[in-house]
C-alpha cells in the first residue's frame, strides 16, 4: 500500500466563469474550508480576451480568506502582477507554452518574446515578496502543431526555474497525453531539475485518461496536481479541450490507495452540489454521483 502524503492541490476553478461576482466569492470561500492547500481563484487577465473574468479584483478581495490556505492567481504579465500585489495575494502563476503556435494564440506572443515577459515578471514579484509559479502548456501535445519537442519542453522548465519559478506545472492542454508519455517526459525533465517537487502535473480528461496520468505522476514522485472541482476548466485557445481532472475524482483516487490528502472528500461533494445547483446541471466527477446516490443526499 502507498503511504505517500500529497498534501498540495492547486484548484483551478477557471471553468465558473459564467457565474456572478458573489457566487464566485461564495465559491471559493467554502472552498477554502475543505482542507485544500492551494486556490487559484481568478486570473488578472484583459477583459477584452476574457470578459467574464472583469470581476477578478472583486473576487479576490471579496473571498472569506483562510489562514492555512494559500490564495493565488493566474497572470499573463507585470500588469497582472500588480493587481495581484493589490488584491494582497502572496503567490502567483505565470503561464508559457511549448509550442510556438498555441503561445501567439494564446498569449499573442512568441515563446522566447513570452519567457522574456516571465523573467521580467518573476523578477518584479520576486522584489514584493510575491512567490511564483509557472504552467507550461501543451507539454503532452499542442492542438496546432502535434508533438512537442522533449528537448523543447526541459529546456524551457529549466529556463523558467532559472529566472525564480519556484514550481513548473507541466500542462496536458488538451488531454492528448497518455501514461507512457507522462512516465518518458517526467524521465528527461527530473534530468534537469533538482527536486522533484519543483514539478507538478496538469492534466485533462478530455480522452479518459486523466487519473491514469496522475497515477503514473504518483508513482514517479510527484505530489503537486492541478484539479478542478466537478472537472470544470479547459483553456479557449486550446480546441477541442475539456476540463481539468476531477478534485473528488483525483482525491478519491488516491485515498483508495490509501494515500493522504488531507483533504475531507465529503465536503467536496457539498461544494459539487452547490456548483451544479448554480449550473443547473450534472458535473463530471464520478465520485459525487456515486456518494450522492449510495448516500441519498438530496440534491
Amino acid at each position: 500500500m502507498l503511504t505517500k502524503r500529497v498534501n498540495q492541490f492547486a484548484v483551478t476553478l477557471l471553468g465558473v466563469l459564467l457565474f456572478t461576482s458573489c457566487t464566485k466569492k461564495d465559491l471559493f470561500s467554502s472552498s477554502g474550508e475543505k482542507e485544500l492547500k492551494n486556490i487559484e481563484v481568478t486570473a488578472f487577465v484583459h477583459p477584452k480576451w476574457s470578459p467574464q473574468l472583469a470581476d477578478s479584483y472583486e473576487v479576490a478581495v471579496g473571498i472569506t480568506r483562510n489562514d492555512k490556505v494559500n490564495y493565488t492567481a493566474l497572470i499573463p504579465n507585470i500588469r497582472g502582477l500588480e493587481r495581484a500585489e493589490t488584491s494582497n495575494l502572496k503567490e502567483v502563476a505565470i503561464t508559457a507554452s511549448a509550442s510556438e503556435s498555441h503561445s501567439k494564440k494564446n498569449l499573442n506572443r512568441s515563446i522566447d518574446d513570452t519567457l522574456e515577459v516571465v523573467k521580467e515578471t518573476i523578477q518584479l514579484a520576486k522584489s514584493k515578496n510575491i512567490v511564483s509559479r509557472a504552467y507550461l502548456s501543451t507539454v503532452f501535445g499542442c492542438p496546432y502543431e502535434g508533438h512537442v519537442s522533449i528537448n523543447k519542453i526541459t529546456e524551457i522548465v529549466k529556463k523558467l526555474l532559472d529566472m525564480g519559478a519556484y514550481q513548473i506545472s507541466l500542462g496536458d492542454t488538451v488531454g492528448m497525453a497518455n501514461p507512457l508519455q507522462v512516465k518518458e517526459i517526467l524521465t528527461e525533465v527530473f534530468k534537469v531539475i533538482d527536486d522533484k517537487k519543483q514539478i507538478a502535473l496538469h492534466f485533462h480528461d478530455t480522452r479518459g485518461l486523466g487519473l491514469a496520468n496522475a497515477l503514473v505522476g504518483l508513482e514517479m514522485g510527484i505530489t503537486t496536481f492541478d484539479s478542478s472541482l466537478g472537472g470544470l476548466g479547459g483553456c479557449p485557445y486550446a480546441p477541442g479541450a475539456t476540463g481539468n481532472i476531477s478534485t473528488e475524482d483525483l482525491v478519491n483516487m488516491f485515498h483508495s490507495m490509501g494515500v493522504e490528502t488531507g483533504i475531507n472528500l465529503e465536503k467536496l461533494v457539498e461544494v459539487n452540489l452547490f456548483l451544479e445547483k448554480v449550473l443547473g446541471r450534472p458535473l463530471s466527477s464520478k465520485y459525487s454521483k456515486t456518494y450522492i446516490a449510495t448516500k441519498k443526499v438530496p440534491v
